[in-house]
């Protein structure tokens, strides 16, 4: 009965508990949807005269020995603003933090450290950006542009160069190092230059000269893949030629790393510097090996010798990269311990550091001194082969490689020539340098391959191995043996 009577009731409940949670719904959503509204206008207003500066680490830390270490209170870092004047300790309302590294995106991040004594300094301007002098000595002659310790000439030469970095593009700290106890850090995102293909000085530069050293590269493969793989050309002097090819191809290569700047770290040119320089020093001293082996080879009376001589190559390769070794690490120790930090600041390529003259002098004093002992080795060497009147097979080859010798000493000797001179920072001896290393591998290609016939003999007679055999066909050493050889190599 009780049921009967509520029921016609119960309609009309349900239908009033459906309208009040619609209502209720319909007014939350309405709050929730004006709610960022609001939150915008009132961060809006609350923006409005803030100062926002990019935060490396926490609030409550600072950067301590590369990483982010939590400190006291009094040891946080409190910015302190400079105006587009250079006016120091500017007043601003209200500053607020942003924490994170900055989004560099395709640019590269590079970290900057500012002490007492720095070539770089970091100012944080009164809107928020920072600024990044370089070359700069003194701090309060760098803060308004102008050093006034040299001078009229020299002034606008040394005047600090420096870049504005916007929010969101830069993240700064305090720093605390065993080194320096009060210094700032930052992560700046390289600002890209502007690249015209229409500029022949890019096109040269940053287009043309990483082809030709792909091409150098590749020639310089071919050629050692040649003397290494052929049998009969795996001798002394083959196994010379190839190990000066692969020498080489690590210069050419460590040469490219250096080419492209806007992909490299701080350790990279350096490190480049060192792998260039050393593998184009062990290929001089593979050269004056060279050189050596032949000049004793016709000073000695007896002709038949072992060309394939595996303990020479071992007593060859022992001096080669054992005094290859020796320099390398002198230089290197100079480098980081003898040479003056104001002249490691003057070998700058592309915004870092490079290796300083002084390790190059340590460097390319021995190449030079094996050119000239070379050239030793050429003038005795052609009057002992004047002075010949008889020549058999063996002479023959030798007087061969005598020439290929000279040839690849010429090569090499100009285009290291040009590669010192293109260090000057002068653009005519660079764009020389450019173009003499983009004839090396090929001259050498044609030297040791191209212009010995019986390699390109040993080439065809490898590569063409469907041909069917002549009859005339003695082989090699027979066709040279023959009369063949006098002209062949």
């Amino acid at each position: 009965m009780l049921g009967a009577q509520i029921s016609p009731y119960l309609g009309s409940c349900f239908l009033l508990v459906l309208l009040a949670t619609l209502h209720a719904v319909f007014v939350v959503g309405a709050h929730v949807a004006d709610a960022p509204q609001l939150a915008n206008n009132n961060n809006n207003n609350n923006d409005a005269g803030v100062v926002l500066v990019n935060k490396c680490c926490e609030k409550f830390e600072i950067h301590v020995n590369n990483t982010c270490q939590q400190v006291n209170e009094t040891d946080y870092f409190e910015p302190m603003f400079t105006s587009y004047g250079g006016d120091q300790n500017r007043n601003v309302a209200q500053f607020k933090f942003v924490i994170g590294m900055p989004n560099c995106g395709s640019k590269q991040m590079w970290p900057v450290l500012d002490y007492l004594g720095s070539y770089d300094k970091l100012v944080l301007l009164d809107d928020g950006k920072l600024r990044h002098y370089t070359n700069a000595e003194d701090e309060s002659d760098e803060r308004r542009g102008v050093q006034s310790d040299y001078d009229e000439d020299m002034v606008e030469a040394n005047k600090p160069r420096y870049y504005d970095y916007e929010l969101g593009q830069y993240c700064l700290d305090k720093a605390i190092s065993p080194e320096h106890k009060h210094s700032l850090f930052a992560h700046i995102c390289l600002a890209k230059k502007e690249s015209s293909w229409n500029d022949s000085n890019f096109l040269l530069r940053k287009i043309l000269n990483p082809i030709f050293h792909g091409i150098s590269l590749i020639i310089l493969l071919v050629i050692a893949i040649i003397y290494f793989i052929l049998p009969t050309l795996r001798d002394l002097v083959g196994n010379i030629v190839t190990t000066i090819a692969m020498c080489l191809m690590v210069s050419q290569a460590a040469d490219l790393v250096c080419i492209f700047t806007d992909f490299t770290n701080h350790v990279s040119f350096i490190v480049a510097d060192i792998i260039l320089c050393f593998s184009l020093l062990a290929a001089f001293f593979w050269l004056n090996s060279f050189g050596y082996y032949i000049w004793k080879t016709f000073r000695s009376r007896n002709v038949f010798l072992r060309v394939t001589d595996g303990r020479k190559y071992c007593y060859y390769s022992a001096y080669a990269w054992g005094c290859t070794a020796i320099m390398a690490g002198m230089a290197v120790f100079a480098h980081f311990f003898l040479d003056a930090d104001s002249y490691k600041k003057e070998n700058m390529r592309g915004e870092q550091q490079t290796i300083g003259w002084l390790g190059i002098c340590i460097f390319f004093a021995p190449i030079a001194c094996t050119i000239i002992i070379n050239i030793f080795f050429y003038v005795t060497t052609r009057k002992l082969i004047n002075r010949r009147t008889v020549y058999g097979r063996i002479a023959h080859k030798l007087k061969a490689n005598f020439i290929m010798f000279s040839l690849m000493l010429l090569v090499m000797s100009f285009a290291w020539l040009f590669l010192t001179m293109s260090w000057l920072a002068l653009d005519g001896l660079l764009y020389a340098h450019i173009i003499v290393n983009a004839f090396q591998a090929p001259l050498l290609l044609y030297i040791c391959v191209l212009r010995q016939r019986h390699v390109t003999f040993l080439l065809k007679k490898s590569c063409c191995y469907n041909e069917p055999p002549s009859a005339s066909d003695w082989g090699d050493e027979m066709h040279y043996m023959n009369g063949g050889g006098a002209n062949d190599y």
